[in-house]
């Protein structure tokens, strides 16, 4: 990465730094995409805006997908397929911005994504909290400028504790 980094965990085992750019908000997705493997889930949470999708963007591609991605907001799934160095593991893009309860997310089959065998990466989870898997890594992005944004991301889970141990080493040393 051509900018540095902050970081400034907020407890031993959340991660709290700072992006400057659109692009670098990919390469960290980029990063975080690499370590991650069949079952995980990220939750992303931020207001409009604020590089949810740039991140999913970078994570799809640190899984070796090398085509468009776009946030689901009116299809509320898009698949994509990482590359045959990661298996083709199948990469679950879901929005929920215009998720209007926990009744409807059973018509979409939600909980059968984190029960398959790929990643799934959920844009405002807040709509449906309820019904989350209770681990996870939970990554929430903010503004700090027009073009910086703070990321924290926050393990639940012993597998999420691991991961985000990895992504410190991976990226800041």
């Amino acid at each position: 990465m051509t900018e540095p980094l902050l970081p400034a965990a907020q407890t031993p085992h959340e991660l709290d730094f700072i992006s400057h750019s659109p692009a670098q908000t990919e390469r960290i997705g980029a990063r975080l995409g690499h370590l991650l493997r069949a079952g995980d889930v990220v939750l992303l949470s931020g207001p409009l805006g604020a590089g949810k999708t740039h991140l999913i963007k970078g994570i799809a591609r640190g899984l070796g997908y090398d085509g468009p991605v776009t946030s689901p907001t009116f299809v509320l799934i898009n698949e994509y397929r990482a590359d045959a160095a990661h298996g083709r593991l199948p990469i679950y893009h879901v929005d929920l911005y215009r998720v209007s309860g926990v009744t409807e997310l059973a018509t979409i089959g939600l909980d059968e994504l984190w029960l398959a065998d790929g990643v799934c990466l959920i844009e405002w989870p807040e709509r449906a909290a309820a019904a989350l898997p209770p681990d996870h890594v939970h990554i929430t992005l903010s503004y700090v400028s027009e073009t910086k944004r703070r990321l924290r991301l926050a393990p639940h889970g012993a597998r999420y504790r691991e991961l985000l141990a990895m992504f410190k080493e991976a990226t800041f040393g």
